[in-house]
């Protein structure tokens, strides 16, 4: 039973511990951690070499796609927080650590933590790869960090709505169905090409998505072709928008499960 008393230090510690359970996973299931890694990779350098791309884009194409890659990448981390909910939903794992003397929400503050760890990984591993291809962020050392910063606050927004959607749903079979909408909303960015280059109505959609904000204040910042300094404003604006309606969403739906 845990004996700290402090709420404050009491909350922190049986956080830290759900971190550690989720980050053990990590050497039970080695594969798992390389494909995800490997998968953003995979697709920059297909995207950059085989199927081409960059309709309106002005400038090396490299300088484009790598920003939207790092965003898309983001996005697509939303899949995996909800198969490792669900998971432990349907085999009554989360029923259990309800059991115990435990501050409520250490498990969802343990697997957000988790989550961002390895989101970050991705972020450097796919940036090296980038900087390998002859990418290079020109913005400076503020403007670089200022564009992970906005990277990783909109991975923590996606994070929180795959959290809720995985309480929602409580089966790793239900997750598919979301699969087929999340790659849609990916792709329907300007990750790959410019909104310009569309037809006026799905350039339209693409400009409102808030990956494509993200991933154009980060050009913006990165100082590559595609960026646009008033986006950086909204690029904040949306991951803290769906954070505000997606977190206490989940924190509720976790308190309304049976124990």
């Amino acid at each position: 039973m845990n004996t700290v008393t402090n709420p404050a230090t009491y909350a922190l510690t049986d956080s830290w511990t759900m971190t550690r359970r989720e980050l053990a996973r990590w050497a039970r299931q080695p594969v798992a951690v390389v494909v995800n890694l490997v998968f953003p990779v995979m697709l920059l350098l297909m995207f950059g070499y085989l199927v081409g791309g960059g309709r309106g884009v002005s400038g090396a194409y490299l300088d484009y796609l790598v920003p939207g890659m790092l965003a898309l990448t983001m996005a697509f981390g939303l899949e995996g927080t909800m198969v490792a909910v669900t998971r432990d939903l349907d085999k009554g794992v989360v029923d259990r650590f309800r059991s115990l003397p435990m501050a409520n929400g250490a498990v969802l503050v343990g697997r957000s933590a988790a989550d961002m760890i390895q989101s970050a990984l991705g972020l450097t591993v796919l940036i090296a790869v980038g900087y390998a291809l002859g990418w290079r962020a020109q913005g400076g050392p503020g403007a670089f960090l200022g564009a992970v910063g906005l990277l990783l606050l909109f991975r923590f927004a996606m994070l929180w709505i795959g959290i809720f959607l995985a309480l929602v749903a409580g089966k790793p079979e239900l997750v598919q169905a979301v699969q087929i909408l999340v790659w849609p909303v990916g792709f329907l960015s300007n990750a790959f090409a410019t909104p310009e280059a569309m037809p006026g109505w799905l350039g339209t959609v693409v400009e409102w998505n808030p990956m494509s904000q993200t991933a154009t204040a980060v050009r913006d910042l990165f100082g590559g072709p595609g960026g646009e300094s008033g986006h950086v404003w909204t690029a904040l604006a949306w991951p803290l928008a769906l954070l505000a309606v997606f977190f206490p969403l989940a924190v509720r739906r976790f308190a309304r499960l049976s124990r």
